[in-house]
């Protein structure tokens, strides 16, 4: 190793993705250990910083040239020794010019303060904050004022973040690319709005709304109406990922599906007020689609505060399949509940999606109205190559017999299917068509059953959801 050049040891050490390896390689001899130093880019500390301040010092002046860092505090208890604080990001701004992503996770001693303290690293790009509860909107304003080049921020169970100056600050600045907001409280779906003419760069929308809270919102008709007023250019979107949203027509986020021209992926996850029309719009503006995840509220499941529930119809599959030529990854769920949704797509609309799109991986969990009529379709779907089914009660061993005869199928998922026996996995045995096989929960289904049906086999049972 003493022979080669600094470059190709660089190159060989950035090979080495796992941090235990590049630790133990760093201390092999002290050319390996300079030049680590040199050239380590990314580095995740948390219960182990004791002190915690000294301990980052050290580390920032031993790697000069971090872009990344993780400061992960899960798991944390007061007998680990005091947490990172303000001063902290303080010595990180100090000490890494470089620094261009960040996260801080559970991160609870960190304040406003902290984050002004990292408006001075004016090279920061990506910034991920997961519950960091004594930090509100104020200190995120600080900090986007002063990282202008900000393309990515994550909040995630940020409780005490409310959408202020910052957001419509951080619209303003039209650089940002990626935006997550998970479950913080004090910020609803109207106030989306507020990003103005970044909507045209946010190319990732991630927005969920704690279940418990979804509600807050809803009369907040100033905000809501913002919508109606001012246009939403969303040309660049390509990933939208919605949970416990409201859509409501003609405004809020169902005004962002209908605009997504060059969308690649979506998941609406027990959207209440979703309606064909908005999966008829979005289909069609939406050809470029390649992954779509849908789990429908049951009627059930639907507050008293929604009057009218709207329920999708086989109309939204027909949309999709005759308008996204490219869609490849399907998930269509029902929310859990004693009794199945009356909403239900029927099985001809599920086929008219798998016999006109190019679907290879298909997901159905809680779907009634998939039968074994609907497995013998799925003869003809050549393209399919990963199948999952997760409580379809009306799947019996008839229909999963046919599973030999499927012309790419490569990976079979079964979770809490009650009408699966062994008996239906004989025809699989021995044959190693599967590649993998994956059962859980699956009470007629033993350990024994699932020998030799795939090449790798996982199996798992638990019956306490039953109960």
């Amino acid at each position: 190793m003493d022979d080669l050049p600094d470059q190709l040891v660089w190159d060989i050490l950035g090979r080495i993705k796992k941090t235990t390896d590049r630790n133990s390689a760093s201390l092999a001899c002290k050319r390996l250990y300079h030049l680590d130093n040199e050239q380590r880019k990314s580095l995740r500390v948390g219960c182990g910083l004791d002190p915690a301040n000294q301990a980052l010092t050290s580390l920032c002046n031993r790697f000069p040239t971090l872009t990344r860092v993780d400061i992960v505090y899960s798991g944390w208890m007061s007998k680990l020794g005091k947490q990172l604080d303000d001063q902290g990001l303080l010595i990180l701004s100090n000490n890494c010019p470089c620094l261009t992503d960040l996260t801080l996770s559970y991160c609870t001693f960190i304040t406003n303060a902290g984050l002004t303290y990292l408006s001075s690293c004016s090279n920061l790009s990506a910034l991920k904050l997961i519950f960091t509860p004594r930090i509100n909107g104020c200190g995120i304003l600080s900090l986007v004022v002063g990282c202008k080049n900000l393309k990515s921020l994550h909040l995630i169970r940020c409780l005490n973040v409310s959408s202020v100056e910052w957001l419509e600050y951080l619209g303003k600045l039209e650089v940002l690319e990626d935006l997550s907001i998970k479950n913080c409280r004090a910020i609803g779906e109207g106030d989306l709005i507020k990003l103005g003419p970044s909507w045209q760069k946010l190319k990732r929308l991630q927005f969920e709304v704690d279940a418990n809270y979804r509600y807050m919102k809803l009369y907040d008709r100033l905000a809501v109406d913002r919508w109606l007023k001012q246009g939403v250019p969303c040309e660049s979107m390509e990933e939208l990922n919605l949970v416990n949203c409201i859509i409501s027509p003609g405004r809020g986020l169902a005004c962002v599906m209908a605009k997504c021209k060059n969308l690649e992926k979506i998941r609406l996850d027990m959207c209440v007020g979703l309606r064909d029309c908005d999966i008829i719009g979005l289909a069609r503006k939406s050809s470029k689609l390649q992954s779509i995840s849908l789990r429908v509220p049951s009627d059930f499941s639907i507050p008293p505060l929604v009057n009218d529930p709207v329920r999708l119809t086989d109309e939204s599959l027909k949309a999709i399949a005759e308008n996204c030529s490219l869609l490849e990854s399907v998930r269509l769920s029902f929310s859990d509940g004693e009794f199945p949704s009356f909403s239900s797509f029927t099985l001809n609309g599920i086929l008219t999606l798998i016999k006109m799109c190019p679907i290879r991986e298909l997901s159905l969990d809680h779907v009634y109205s998939f039968n074994d009529d609907g497995m013998e379709a799925l003869c003809s779907a050549e393209y399919l190559e990963t199948l999952e089914l997760a409580r379809c009660q009306e799947i019996s061993d008839d229909g999963l017999q046919h599973i030999s005869r499927f012309p790419r199928l490569c990976v079979l998922r079964l979770n809490k299917c009650l009408g699966v026996t062994d008996d239906g996995l004989k025809l699989l045995v021995g044959s190693y068509k599967l590649d993998s096989l994956f059962v859980e929960d699956c009470p007629q289904i033993s350990e024994r059953g699932v020998q030799g049906v795939a090449k790798s086999v996982t199996f798992k049972q638990d019956l306490s959801w039953m109960y």
